[in-house]
């Protein structure tokens, strides 16, 4: 087929030009206050983020991977600890963990979500396992109530990973609020991002938002006055005034990330992909539009080839990669993750993606499987 105008994977400077006004006001706004750290934009977007996803408070940090850290460390996660999470995900799940000096034991996910397979969890703990960390991934909810239910039977906190799934549902409540706490990234290509790097813990647990809070700014109570050793993690102004303008738009955005997957539904269903399935408890945001792609490899390079960009999510599990060598996790062991991870691809799918453009994509698949 002839190349075609170049279809990127993600495209944030549609994004910016939609809301510029909004965003370099919110800008000068910071500018003009001169305060850029642990000010009153940063303030009034945890009430706010925190309020859209049914919490009772929410505290920003500086990053998705160092909420998921902050977490750890709150729930009491140390040296010699065990963290319960899945090999599919975003190797920074498993950074986190390594951050709080615990090991990761990894089971392995239901080959139709993607997500930790509760079925599985049970057989993984042991008296040295001290928290469990589902993955909501690809905007996909966990299945939380069994995972939830085993945790409560040992004793073992629940930290979701929230960081692909903002406003999406399980069981009509928003992800993130289900766990002792919930854990977002605001990287920019997130269905709410920022413009560098953010993240955010929220919870309904007074004594663990009050020990997060600690945690981000040295363990200071009050300035130079430290309660517990700490960290240096804080959301700026700058992304916090950024993420204010964005968040009254995350519903919309999320609305139309489900329009297009079932317009790329509907244009795919009679190719050889399978395509992704929402399951009757959750309300995926569809933050990835993965599918299985027989051939992957070969249609990657002829999309490529014709100016569709795409990217893998994720091509190597976490017990392969080399960097986990110390896991001792045998190939082969968990067989649904490393199947899956042979063959998904993401297509693109983004707010701002036009529907000519998913049109062209689809045409070329099925082009690519016709011949």
């Amino acid at each position: 087929m002839a190349t075609m105008n170049e279809i990127p994977f993600f495209d944030m400077t549609r994004q910016y030009r939609a809301a510029k006004p909004l965003i370099d006001a919110a800008l000068q706004r910071v500018l003009d206050r001169a305060w850029f750290v642990l000010g009153e934009e940063g303030k009034l977007f945890e009430k706010e983020f925190a309020a859209y996803l049914g919490a009772e408070s929410g505290i920003g940090v500086g990053s998705g991977t160092e909420a998921l850290h902050l977490a750890l460390v709150a729930c009491g996660v140390q040296a010699g600890d065990e963290v319960i999470t899945v090999p599919n995900t975003a190797v920074p799940t498993i950074s986190a963990i390594s951050f709080a000096n615990a090991t990761p034991v990894l089971v392995d996910i239901d080959p139709v979500t993607y997500t930790m397979d509760p079925a599985k969890l049970e057989q993984a703990i042991t008296d040295r396992t001290k928290a469990i960390v589902p993955v909501h991934l690809y905007g996909q909810a966990a299945d939380m109530w069994p995972i939830l239910e085993i945790a409560k039977k040992h004793g073992i906190r629940v930290i979701e990973d929230a960081c692909q799934a903002h406003g999406a549902l399980y069981q009509n409540q928003r992800v993130g609020t289900f766990g002792d706490l919930g854990c977002f990234s605001f990287y920019p290509s997130k269905n709410l991002g920022c413009y560098g790097d953010g993240g955010f813990v929220c919870s309904n647990d007074p004594e663990l938002s009050e020990r997060v809070q600690l945690l981000r700014n040295y363990g200071q109570r009050k300035r130079y006055y430290h309660s517990i050793k700490g960290f240096n993690s804080r959301l700026d102004e700058m992304q916090a005034a950024i993420l204010r303008v964005k968040l009254p738009e995350l519903d919309a955005g999320n609305r139309r990330r489900r329009e297009l997957a079932k317009l790329y539904d509907g244009l795919l269903c009679k190719t050889p992909l399978t395509l992704p399935r929402e399951v009757s408890y959750s309300e995926s945001v569809f933050h990835l539009y993965v599918v299985r792609a027989p051939r992957r490899d070969e249609l990657i390079e002829f999309l490529a080839e014709n100016g569709v960009e795409t990217i893998i999510h994720y091509p190597v599990p976490v017990h392969l990669q080399e960097a986990y060598n110390d896991l001792k996790i045998a190939p082969d062991s968990l067989p649904e993750a490393e199947r899956a991870a042979q063959e998904i691809v993401s297509l693109p799918l983004y707010p701002e993606i036009t529907e000519d453009e998913i049109n062209a994509v689809a045409a070329l698949i099925n082009h690519f499987y016709r011949h």
